[in-house]
């Protein structure tokens, strides 16, 4: 008989931490049904007849987000034989609240205090039999980190899962509120499994805006339920919800008054808070994360002594796949008396092709590898406050900043994770900016660049990071002004772990899950593209006869891309490699990604000679400095991937909001690409003042103009004279 335990708890409580201990890599992930917030379950290690769910992390059961409405109905609709409820040892008195609402379920409950080796550093001591008591539970101390109690706590959520061992209500509400909720358990007894009846109880006194749809009350039960609500809140003076939630918080000080004993004095700093006043200083915080990324973007993709990623992916550029790999091929198909046009497809197109993408995973890996360990010790945390602070006088939530962390490995499930967003204008704002950020198919286009045309330099490869940035704040700057974003930003609420050591094992399967994607990517679709483009610029007409050309120039490609890249003259892309720019730019819709695989192709194919494949050569002859930025810039800035146009589209639900934030995308990329080739241009000696520099001049006027101009207010925020608020 197969067993479900349900892991619980708040974020930051090293939940995943303890789901990848109990189930290693036996793990699936997809999507809750109907949903976009990550779905993780696994097979216990050594029990394929139990299955471990990791629930979103959530502060409490009421509605209040996606994650919570996501983890409340799972434990209520498909109720779990089991929970492993996780408690930040460390800050116990928060972290009970939620416990609290799992104990009046009616499910197994077995609380799992993590993070017991920090509360004996500090000094502190849990005595677990009390808290046990108190709660009329198991309780188990554990270190999810170092695996200390985790099998320990799922063999003990395996054994009450086993007993159906339930734990007793606590009591935790005063006689009135007890009266109340036993009127109400009178009214729905009948109708529900009794053993639910008190929590759902308490959720209608928590206004559970959802409960008549789980609950499927009747008018009838509605209209007696009510009145005791009103009832009780003119008996206690104050809302149902409020009673509640300050009777949940006496019982939880009580507990932790008879079960835990801090050593520390209450206004001690730890050394986490040390850490902090430095790091998310108001004047140093943003400047810290800056050079912190510069140094994460030199280790990965800069040219110095400590650039293991660029070390990394020089050597596959010139020996995996300059040397090794072609001659393996090579003698393999003359061995095989392989030549002509099968031979020009799999040496020039698809090695060319998908041997230049493949070049840049030891970057790709490196990068990912660095922002893991970030996000493991607890910094990135901090950077979500500290962008808080930022976006919020920008008109933006600290809470776009989430998925655009996400995005920095895929902008797909970056523009997904937007669905927590609770309003509406926020979220589209979001999903409109968060395709801004370089994601992982953008850091080749990044290295390739910065290598070939820049000598590896780690600052191009910085600012690509805070160009994004920089664009995101503009765009929230000049959409908040707006009839249709403006308003005031959601409020940010987020907890800030304490700063641990990496685990090892997290920071490799999270660098494993985002550079295996990039890998897999180029195995399928970028190698089924590669076919396509090495027809395309190896084949064309001559001399009215159609067949293969010796010079691309001449190729179909070449005649489709000088159609049209007349459109991007003005961004610097001119000359023979014009028509090159501009399909790379274009294949980049299918995947970003191909951007590299085009000029992979289409370089390798002209130089197929003595010297190798020579790919940054060329393009560092075909793009001035100033020519290759307005590249980069706009491929990093416009349109994404079809991929994540789907979930532009998945999420927007509108067809008109898809095309405007792809429109936007593409206006701002152009226009921010244009400014910087004419302007930069001119000050550099590229460019001569032509009439594209009064269009960029008028253009930045412009910007500066939106930037900084009056925008929309809602009537019922208009002033009067005297400072009154006025409705019209």
């Amino acid at each position: 008989m197969e067993i479900k335990i349900a892991l619980a708890g708040n974020p930051n409580s090293g939940k995943t931490t303890l789901f990848n201990n109990l189930t290693g890599s036996r793990q699936r992930v997809g999507n809750w049904p109907g949903v976009t917030v990550e779905k993780k379950e696994g097979s216990l290690k050594g029990r394929n007849d139990v299955t471990i769910q990791d629930l979103p992390g959530i502060y409490s059961l009421s509605p209040y987000s996606l994650e919570e409405v996501v983890s409340r109905n799972y434990l209520v609709n498909e109720k779990p034989d089991a929970i492993l409820n996780i408690v930040d040892g460390t800050n116990i008195e928060r972290n009970l609240y939620l416990t609290t609402q799992l104990l009046e379920l009616g499910i197994p409950v077995v609380v799992a205090v993590n993070m017991i080796d920090l509360v004996e550093r500090n000094g502190d001591k849990i005595d677990l039999d009390k808290l046990s008591k108190e709660l009329d539970c198991p309780v188990i101390a554990i270190s999810a980190l170092k695996g200390k109690g985790t099998k320990e706590a799922a063999q003990k959520a395996i054994e009450v899962a086993g007993s159906h061992q339930v734990a007793a209500i606590p009591s935790i509400y005063d006689k009135m509120v007890l009266s109340a909720l036993s009127n109400i358990e009178s009214v729905l007894g009948s109708q529900i499994d009794t053993s639910m009846a008190r929590w759902y109880s308490v959720k209608v006194f928590e206004r559970d805006e959802r409960i008549d749809e789980i609950l499927k009350l009747s008018a009838d039960q509605t209209s007696k339920i009510e009145p005791i609500i009103k009832k009780v809140e003119e008996v206690m003076d104050d809302d149902a919800e409020s009673i509640i939630t300050s009777q949940r918080y006496d019982f939880i000080g009580k507990i932790v008054s008879h079960a835990v004993k801090k050593k520390g004095s209450k206004h001690e700093l730890s050394i986490s808070d040390k850490i902090d006043k430095i790091v998310t200083n108001r004047i140093l915080a943003l400047p810290i994360f800056v050079l912190i990324m510069y140094v994460v973007y030199t280790i990965a993709m800069g040219g110095t002594s400590i650039s293991i990623g660029t070390m990394g992916t020089d050597w596959a550029n010139d020996v995996l796949f300059g040397e090794i790999v072609p001659n393996f091929f090579d003698g393999m198909l003359t061995s095989l008396q392989v030549n002509g046009v099968l031979y020009s497809l799999i040496m020039d197109g698809i090695l060319g092709g998908v041997g230049a993408v493949l070049g840049f995973v030891p970057q790709i890996l490196v990068l990912f590898l660095l922002l893991s360990i970030m996000e493991d010790v607890g910094y990135m945390s901090r950077v979500a406050f500290i962008m808080d602070r930022i976006f919020r006088r920008f008109g933006l939530s600290g809470k776009s900043f989430i998925p655009m962390l996400v995005a920095t490995g895929c902008g797909v499930p970056g523009i997904m994770a937007s669905r927590t967003i609770e309003q509406d204008r926020d979220r589209k704002m979001t999903i409109m900016t968060t395709g801004f950020i370089p994601c992982g198919a953008k850091m080749p286009i990044i290295g390739l660049f910065a290598g070939a045309v820049f000598g590896g330099s780690s600052l191009v490869a910085t600012s690509a990071f805070v160009i994004g940035i920089a664009a995101v704040v503009i765009s929230g700057i000049i959409l908040k002004k707006f009839k249709s974003f403006a308003g005031e930003p959601a409020p940010f609420v987020m907890e800030l772990p304490a700063y641990h050591l990496p685990s090892i094992g997290n920071v490799l399967r999270a660098t494993w899950e985002r550079g295996w994607s990039f890998i897999k990517r180029a195995g399928t679709i970028i190698l089924l593209s590669t076919i396509i483009l090495w027809f395309l610029q190896g084949f064309g007409f001559t001399n009215g006869q159609f067949g293969m050309v010796e010079d691309n120039n001449t190729s179909l490609l070449a005649s489709i891309g000088n159609a049209i890249a007349w459109i991007f003259a003005p961004l610097g892309w001119v000359g023979d490699m014009a028509w090159k720019a501009t399909v790379a730019t274009f294949t980049g819709l299918i995947a970003k990604e191909e951007v590299v695989n085009t000029f992979g192709v289409l370089y390798n194919y002209a130089e197929v000679s003595e010297e190798g494949n020579e790919i940054w050569t060329l393009i560092a002859r075909d793009f001035t400095p100033i020519a290759a930025y307005s590249f980069m810039i706009f491929n990093l800035l416009c349109a994404p991937c079809f991929a994540a146009m789907g979930a532009i589209k998945r999420e927007m639900n509108n067809t008109k909001w898809t095309l405007a934030a792809i429109g936007y995308m593409c206006l701002f990329a152009y226009v921010s690409s244009l400014i910087v080739y004419q302007l930069g241009g001119l000050l550099l000696g590229e460019v001569t003042f032509s009439i594209w520099t009064i269009v960029a001049l008028a253009l930045l006027a412009l910007i500066l103009y939106l930037l900084v101009r009056p925008g929309y207010k809602p009537k019922s925020e208009a002033l009067d004279l005297k400072g009154m608020s006025v409705a019209k």
